[in-house]
């Protein structure tokens, strides 16, 4: 049992306080209260794992309760989600607990020149933690609010000009940078480290990165708006594993859905084996480093229901991808009702495509998916595949999602 938790039991029992406080303040939300009779202790790793896992509405819950509030400074309230499923909260202090980030994961260095791409605004932290490592690394910035299309030449030329060493953002976003970039013949030479946060690493980041900065290596932050920063990763690292910070505890259970405590007493939210929809799996990282490291195998709820069928949204992106001229795609699901009217493949594409693409895209997908088959069998129209001038993203955090659900009215 302790061998699914990313600590050891004489490595983690000793501050098993915190989960035994967080557990006191989800027994004292009215709503939550039932699940957790008979749990009264926590005094071992076999006593965590027999708690009953939060999700993501019982957090909501508990932080609509329980309203935390910093010690010293400020509390901040952010949101993350509403691309898939409605918006969550979460609170943090001034700092954003980026303190213990930088101890052990220095990506940014004080000579440093820093281009932050996370959105800033809207309720969204990644800006803002992002902002944090940098002043707690001592480095220069250039902060960047909402960038149009039209803008990202000139903005390129002013980082060559600047000699920007080091590069941050979501992979959307980034990919958009880079690409363009890439596109138009322009080099950042200076630029060395590229930091990421919100989603997983694009293989296409890397042939990008060779043309644009060849000697840029990425630098991984991994976790969300309710645990904040969980794990972290170097260049020595591969792109999906990451290593956790000492006060976060990862569970792996059987199904290797990933759960997190948090050991920090400084923790606004009760983040007691907390599901993020993830799922992951306790390894040995090849850089070489002690301790239990954590494989991302990607997001659990990347399986939507289609008339009763499940369709796996990634495996559609991922064959949509491999077309040569397309760039980005993403699946739009639209609902009426709560009953699903129609699936579009939104293709973003280069200017070879071939015109014959989306049809015969969308021929291949329903030859070869049995649910966009089945489901669609009597109404084959309302399963498209078209291409778009920009994929549907949040405008909230500059995010896109590989697929985006929408209610019809």
């Amino acid at each position: 049992m302790t061998e699914s938790f990313s600590l050891t039991s004489a490595a983690a029992e000793p501050l098993l306080r915190v989960p035994r406080r967080s557990l006191e303040r989800l027994r004292s939300v009215p709503a939550l209260a039932p699940r957790y009779e008979g749990h009264e202790k926590v005094l071992t790793l076999e006593d965590l794992a027999a708690l009953p896992p939060l999700v993501k509405d019982d957090l909501n819950v508990a932080l609509a309760h329980l309203e935390p509030k910093a010690g010293q400074g400020a509390t901040w309230l952010f949101q993350s989600g509403g691309s898939t499923g409605a918006p969550k909260v979460g609170y943090a202090p001034t700092g954003f607990y980026m303190e213990g980030v930088h101890r052990h994961w220095q990506p940014l260095e004080p000579d440093d020149v820093f281009v932050n791409a996370w959105g800033a605004g809207r309720m969204w932290g990644a800006h803002f933690l992002a902002a944090a490592l940098a002043d707690l690394s001592g480095c220069r910035v250039i902060a960047l609010g909402s960038v149009g299309k039209e803008e990202y030449g000139d903005w390129l030329g002013f980082f060559a000009d600047r000699r920007v060493t080091a590069f941050g953002g979501t992979p959307s976003v980034l990919r958009l940078w880079f690409a363009h970039a890439r596109a138009a013949g322009l080099r950042l030479p200076a630029l060395r480290k590229v930091l990421w946060l919100g989603e997983a690493w694009h293989p296409q980041l890397d042939e990008d990165l060779a043309e644009v900065a060849p000697d840029a290596r990425r630098w991984g932050m991994f976790g969300s708006t309710e645990t904040w920063v969980a794990a972290t990763n170097t260049p020595d690292c591969p792109a999906d594993v990451f290593h956790p910070l000492p006060d976060q505890l990862v569970h792996s259970d059987a199904d290797e859905l990933l759960d997190f405590t948090t050991l920090n007493p400084d923790m606004l939210n009760p983040v007691l084996r907390y599901r993020t929809g993830d799922a992951g799996r306790l390894v040995s990282c090849p850089c070489g480093r002690d301790g239990r490291a954590l494989r991302i195998l990607g997001r659990r709820d990347s399986v939507v229901q289609v008339r009763g069928l499940g369709l796996h949204v990634d495996d559609v992106v991922a064959q949509a991808e491999r077309e040569p001229g397309v760039l980005r795609a993403q699946v739009l699901v639209t609902e009426r009702q709560g009953r699903v009217s129609g699936v579009d493949v939104l293709l973003l594409t280069g200017p070879a495509t071939p015109p014959d693409l989306p049809e015969r895209l969308r021929r291949d997908l329903l030859a070869g998916t049995f649910t966009l088959s089945t489901a669609f069998q009597h109404d084959p129209g309302s399963f498209r595949v078209r291409t778009v001038d920009a994929l549907i993203g949040n405008d909230r955090t500059g995010k896109t999602s590989s697929f985006v659900v929408r209610e019809e009215q």
